[in-house]
């Protein structure tokens, strides 16, 4: 008994501060890994449609101006607007072609410092959430992981829910620290430090129900190998990530229109509510428009949780593996 130190291992067999170096470890290597996607993915969904049909634009020779009208809509443009994305291969291309390769990893640094707390703080009072509801809720002790990740998973997209916002505006389009700087500083003049927690709604309701599709999976597997989380990761957020797909669109909407709304003095006039900005969509793009970003958000979020659980998952075990060896070695010590 004397051999236990205050840092003893939890009821999973490892600390806290275990658990945070596995999830810190799963969200570095996730962020690296699909940052470019999450850079197409951003642009898609806050592009709008540049020509809708009946509307009016300037188009200019060089040489004189013209007022034209569109006819067709945006389908069958004589005129493609530049940095306009028709697809997810296009968007890489033209990415690349006019801002360079690093490009597609902007919003990195933010992206790191954002991934590290959001982990932390959701893997971290998950698992020790998990534990302690399982004890209280007595025959409903099965519904204890859903409730624990729905807690956790609150609690980490609303710390973390300004960065989220950085990132975003830095993934949007091609800008300096300093023109963010500035536009952020305008929306807290403006609207006040909540506006640090645009889009904060529909990341809720992106995030909590996308937690709960691969919580059910995960809370039926006893003991977890690294092919099974690995799999069940990638499945489930896959189906997920499809389920959420418009309220990320939202979000996304929102955060992009931080600064843009103050710069045209339509803060007041124009709603920005989950619903408002849905039907804003629907009206501009149709209900497609819901679903922009489908693909690259599909194709990153299949292997971000695949190696986020895995990795996670794989940390754990090697700390389980590692105290148990531990005190074996205590016991061992202390009766020779």
């Amino acid at each position: 008994m004397s051999s236990r130190s205050p840092a003893a291992p939890a009821s999973d067999g490892i600390t806290p501060v275990q658990q945070m170096v596995a999830s810190c470890s799963g969200a570095i290597l996730t962020s690296l890994f699909v940052t470019p996607l999450d850079v197409v993915k951003i642009r898609l969904q806050a592009q709008k449609t540049p020509f809708p049909k009946g509307k009016c634009f300037v188009y200019c020779n060089g040489l004189m101006d013209h007022i034209c009208v569109c006819e067709n809509g945006n389908s069958k443009a004589w005129y493609k607007a530049p940095g306009h994305f028709n697809g997810t291969l296009d968007a890489f291309v033209k990415i690349v072609r006019c801002e360079g390769i690093k490009a597609l990893w902007s919003g990195l640094p933010p992206t790191l410092v954002m991934a590290v707390p959001a982990t932390v703080i959701y893997f971290t009072c998950y698992d020790q959430l998990r534990d302690i509801l399982r004890v209280r809720m007595g025959d409903h002790a099965q519904e204890a992981p859903l409730l624990a990740g729905a807690i956790a998973r609150v609690g980490s997209a609303t710390v973390i829910s300004p960065l989220e916002l950085i990132r975003t505006k830095l993934q949007s389009q091609k800008q300096s620290y300093r023109e963010l700087t500035d536009c952020i500083r305008s929306a807290v003049q403006n609207e006040g430090w909540l506006s640090l927690w645009r889009g904060l709604g529909p990341t809720l309701l992106r995030d909590v129900p996308f937690s709960a599709f691969w919580l059910c999976v995960r809370s039926n597997i006893r003991e977890p190998t690294f092919a099974i989380t690995f799999v069940s990761g990638a499945v489930s957020g896959s189906i997920a990530s499809i389920v959420t797909l418009p309220f990320d669109v939202v979000k996304t909407r929102r955060q992009v229109e931080l600064g843009e709304l103050q710069a045209k003095n339509m803060t007041r006039q124009v709603s920005s509510s989950t619903l408002s900005v849905m039907s804003r969509i629907v009206a501009q793009d149709g209900i497609v428009g819901l679903f922009a970003g489908f693909l690259p958000r599909l194709i990153k979020v299949a292997p971000a949780c695949a190696i986020m659980i895995s990795t996670y998952e794989f940390g754990k075990t090697f700390f389980r593996k590692h105290n148990q060896e531990t005190i074996l070695r205590a016991v061992q010590n202390s009766n020779t």
